[in-house]
């Protein structure tokens, strides 16, 4: 069962795109239950797992030099 605000959000979002209730419901439980979405959260928390480099050496200035470094310049 759903509460009347969020049936309310779903109504809105089966009015808006033309379809219905049941769909609108069905579609976010296809999303949320994606195993590609799994993998990507995964990802994601180990991406922001990661600690910094151990030297110290990523300052913004490190990582901005880097970002405006042209690579191709030694490119023959």
């Amino acid at each position: 069962m759903l509460d009347q605000q969020r049936y309310a959000a779903v109504a809105g979002e089966a009015e808006r795109s033309g379809r219905s209730v049941a769909a609108v419901i069905r579609n976010a439980i296809d999303v949320y239950l994606d195993p590609d979405v799994a993998v990507r959260q995964a990802g994601l928390d180990r991406f922001l797992g990661f600690t910094p480099d151990e030297n110290g050496s990523d300052t913004w200035e490190d990582t901005r030099a880097l970002l405006e470094a042209d690579p191709l310049t030694e490119v023959p």
